[in-house]
């Protein structure tokens, strides 16, 4: 671990993380917060999907990663079945990545509620809207039903019973930046619940 400095240095990941999420912020177009999210349905067929991650909460061996959906949605089932996941964060503009995998547990208490009341109004309807995942037949439908949970909740509809945040705790996770002519720069933490977190550096 004697090479682990500069942008990999420290000795918490959570904390290296919202460093690196930090930074692109400053220097993605849009959406740095955006990770590909892979879970695995009943056949164990993966499935992945870019949702926004929401909060880097927490440190050391309580450290989380979480993002919100509804939990009827695919994913939400297919979470709910393993309770398992795994995302990557990939930033073009500062040629680096982070890679999690990890179980999952419901975030549904008062962290959600506040996320969800930040929300624009139309987005907060929405989420009463929509039927995440279930066959539309047509646009139209989506936007009719929009306005009528407008006009069923009013204008500060609560959060859905069946919307909400799952939180990632993680039991791996890697860091990787860019190389030169493909030497790329890997360390994986892995977790131990008796003796924390434990670091490697990964042929790239």
């Amino acid at each position: 671990m004697s090479d682990r400095t500069g942008i990999f240095a420290g000795d918490d990941p959570f904390d290296i993380a919202r460093a690196w999420l930090e930074e692109a912020r400053a220097s993605e177009p849009n959406d740095p917060n955006a990770i590909a999210l892979a879970s695995v349905d009943a056949d164990g067929l993966p499935d992945v999907r870019m949702v926004l991650l929401k909060d880097i909460d927490g440190q050391g061996l309580d450290g989380s990663f979480v993002f919100y959906t509804n939990y009827d949605s695919a994913k939400g089932r297919q979470i709910e079945a393993s309770g398992k996941a795994a995302f990557v964060m990939h930033w073009k503009s500062l040629h680096r990545q982070i890679r999690v995998r990890g179980t999952v547990t419901r975030e549904d208490g008062p962290q959600a509620d506040a996320y969800y009341d930040s929300r624009a109004l139309q987005s907060r309807l929405g989420a009463w809207a929509s039927r995440q995942s279930q066959p539309l037949d047509a646009r139209a439908t989506l936007v009719a039903e929009a306005a009528k949970a407008g006009l069923r909740h009013g204008p500060r509809p609560a959060r859905p019973p069946f919307w909400g945040g799952y939180r990632i705790t993680p039991s791996h996770l890697e860091f990787w930046a860019d190389g030169a002519f493909r030497l790329h720069d890997r360390f994986r933490w892995t977790r131990d619940a008796d003796a924390g977190w434990s670091v490697e550096r990964l042929y790239p």
